[in-house]
């Protein structure tokens, strides 16, 4: 009996140590202004609830494990949630960079502020449109997406194997080049209006060199570029929305 609670209870801190990883570098979940307290006890309360449910497997590898496989264990499990959090980490970083570009491209990124999700500064339009698209990945349940992810990860990513770093580091290039390319979606109107507007103004600096056009243009480009931004936010967040959970299908 004894041993078979040690084992059940060993199993939920392992599956702790794989959620806890998830959740350590999870957009959201990870954030400063989120208690350290809250944090650990909701990644307890779904380590619990996934270990009820995969523990029988586990019961019979951890009856009576040595302490170099705990620790190979530990090692694995930490490694495994990383790269699982890591995906939706890389997936809205994708997004901060091409909406930072964008707003140097309508000149809206010059002055920078607090990052609300981190501690690194960023442009007003940047934490705004980040923020706003973390909190539609929430409506969207995306946790739940995570969640079942790492639930499935023990069919491809069983306990008993340590994970292959170099599969994980190919799995992750890919979900990089997937999100950059959903944020080139995102932001090429922004591109297209920048290159127009600067090919446009350099064109008139030239036939004007007394002129400063630069700085006589710079309030027109940012009416247009904030009016354009006006009517594509919606549909950029909802693009952005959508394609998350493709993340986690890659192959």
């Amino acid at each position: 009996m004894i041993a078979a609670l040690s084992a059940d209870i060993l199993a939920a801190f392992l599956v702790f140590c794989r959620v806890g990883a998830c959740f350590m570098v999870l957009p959201g979940m990870s954030s400063a202004r989120v208690s350290p307290q809250i944090r650990i006890l909701a990644a307890l309360a779904v380590a619990v609830a996934v270990s009820s449910i995969i523990g029988v497997q586990m019961r019979d590898f951890l009856a009576d494990p040595s302490p170099a496989t705990l620790l190979r264990l530990i090692v694995s499990e930490t490694i495994i949630g990383t790269f699982f959090g890591l995906i939706a980490r890389y997936y809205l970083l994708a997004l901060e960079f091409i909406i930072t570009g964008v707003g140097m491209s309508i000149g809206y990124g010059g002055m920078l502020g607090v990052n609300i999700d981190g501690f690194e500064m960023q442009s007003a339009l940047t934490a705004f449109l980040s923020l706003s698209a973390l909190m539609i990945l929430f409506t969207l349940d995306f946790h739940h997406v995570v969640i079942g992810a790492l639930l499935g990860s023990y069919d491809i990513m069983p306990l008993d194997r340590f994970p292959d770093t170099r599969i994980l580091l190919v799995d992750l290039v890919d979900v990089l080049r997937e999100s950059f390319l959903v944020a080139l979606r995102l932001g090429s109107p922004f591109i297209g209006f920048a290159i127009i507007i600067n090919l446009g103004v350099g064109l008139l600096n030239k036939l004007s060199v007394q002129i400063p056009i630069y700085f006589i243009s710079l309030p027109f480009v940012l009416a247009i570029g904030l009016t354009i931004m006006y009517f594509s936010v919606p549909y950029m967040l909802s693009l952005f929305g959508d394609g998350f959970s493709g993340m986690y299908g890659l192959r």
